[in-house]
């Protein structure tokens, strides 16, 4: 397929047709991850990332730790 680099303010963009859009399940606002492979462009739907709670957990450390809440008591002229 065959298709037109255009200008896009000081950029250069390249319009994706809705089949191949489609076959690689990528829509507007869809993120996606462009690198340079052997003098090619290559283009590739970014994958979303998971997490795992062990993961995540492991990452919190005393410099980052927040203090507790506390939910027993009424704010902002909240009834009890």
């Amino acid at each position: 397929m065959i298709t037109k680099i255009q200008k896009w303010g000081n950029s250069l963009a390249l319009r994706i047709p809705k089949s191949i859009a489609k076959t690689i399940k990528i829509e507007e606002g869809s993120d996606v991850k462009i690198k340079v492979e052997k003098n090619k462009i290559v283009i590739s739907r970014k994958k979303n990332q998971t997490y795992k709670l062990k993961e995540l957990l492991s990452l919190v450390t005393n410099e980052n730790l927040h203090n507790e809440n506390g939910f027993n008591k009424s704010h902002n002229r909240e009834k009890e």
